[in-house]
């Protein structure tokens, strides 16, 4: 057989997504057999990709997989190294047949997805393949699934691909194309604005109590720049959270307002239309974290006069939220930092 011919290459080239110098010389050392080329260049990749596998892959992309009738839905977070890969129509593929399989097999982990078969192949045998196709590494990192009997599962996913939200929701049976619309756009707004917790009563009491002393110090340390630019000084909380407004909090608080008035000489009997006023300002002062971290009460990016509870509320009361996953791109991955011209110098080196 002849050996690398133009036509030959750029076959190789669409079989493999291999490097054109590498597919030269593989046809070459293949006597322009493809399908010994093919192979050495797989054998060639898979040890390329087995040094590669060190990489931090921290860029990527998060997809989302949602059936027709809106009861189950899996998201993903398949990562490289570099964004260009990401922007690669073969990885974009592969990001979405790894998002097919989670969903088809149920896994929740990375250790349990290398143990499936995709295509005939072992999962772990054939990433490897595509890290050696593709020429970096890739991790599948991150993956749920979730599924309703009776409700409506909705997400989504921003357009650059490194945000991506899962909700699901229970309601009455006739408001479930309008809970679908609804999850979409609250989805959106979880993407932007980043809570932790569906609502406030999920928020651990010893995280509150840590985040209470933090915020005060923020305040705090806010107040003293606004005493120096002669600002007016914002209001320092007592609590940072609803959980913390018990009866008694809210009593004391009522008791002091009263106090207030009657100090200021309000007649008594107009108390009643201006307390309503200074406890919602009061519980509003002292929500802060639940508005920060909480996503039923943050206000609604579609409408900021609302709640997102409020905003719900507005489409139908039986609406409720039962689950909330929020992932984005590459968090929690510390990604090591190369001194480019350390790097350039020590491949000369070589």
């Amino acid at each position: 057989m002849a050996g690398a011919t133009p036509k030959l290459i750029k076959e190789l080239r669409e079989m493999t997504g291999a490097g054109m110098l590498d597919c030269k010389n593989a046809l070459n050392e293949c006597d322009g057999d493809l399908d010994k080329s093919v192979q050495h260049l797989r054998e060639a990749g898979l040890s390329k990709a087995a040094k590669k596998s060190g990489n931090v892959a921290a860029e990527g992309l998060i997809d989302i997989l949602i059936n027709e009738d809106n009861t189950k839905a899996t998201m993903t977070e398949i990562n490289s190294q570099t964004d260009f890969v990401a922007k690669n129509e073969n990885f974009i593929k592969l990001t979405k047949d790894i998002t097919a399989h989670v969903d088809a097999t149920g896994v929740v982990e990375t250790e349990e997805l290398k143990k499936t078969t995709i295509n005939g192949q072992n999962f772990e045998e054939f990433l490897n393949e595509k890290i050696a196709t593709i020429g970096e590494n890739i991790v599948a990192r991150k993956m749920v699934t979730m599924t309703t009997d009776s409700g409506v599962i909705n997400g989504y996913v921003h357009a650059t691909g490194r945000v991506g939200v899962l909700l699901a929701a229970v309601c009455d049976e006739g408001v479930k194309e309008k809970t679908k619309d609804l999850l979409k756009n609250i989805a959106m707004h979880a993407s932007a604005m980043k809570p932790i917790v569906i609502s406030y009563e999920n928020l651990e009491p010893e995280f509150i109590e840590a985040e209470n002393r933090a915020i005060v110090a923020e305040i705090e340390a806010e107040n003293d720049e606004l005493v120096r630019l002669g600002k007016p000084l914002k209001k320092i909380p007592l609590f940072v959270s609803k959980s913390q407004l018990t009866m008694d909090a809210l009593e004391k608080a009522e008791e002091e307002f009263k106090k207030e008035l009657q100090a200021s000489g309000k007649p008594e009997k107009i108390w009643d239309k201006i307390l309503p006023g200074q406890m919602e300002r009061f519980i509003q002062d002292n929500t802060e974290l639940d508005r920060r971290l909480a996503l039923l009460s943050q206000s609604y990016v579609l409408n900021d006069s609302l709640t997102v509870e409020q905003a719900i509320a507005e489409v139908d009361k039986s609406i409720q939220i039962v689950e909330y996953v929020r992932f984005e791109l590459g968090e929690g991955i510390e990604k090591k930092e190369e001194d480019f011209a350390a790097e350039v110098a020590a491949q000369m080196g070589k």
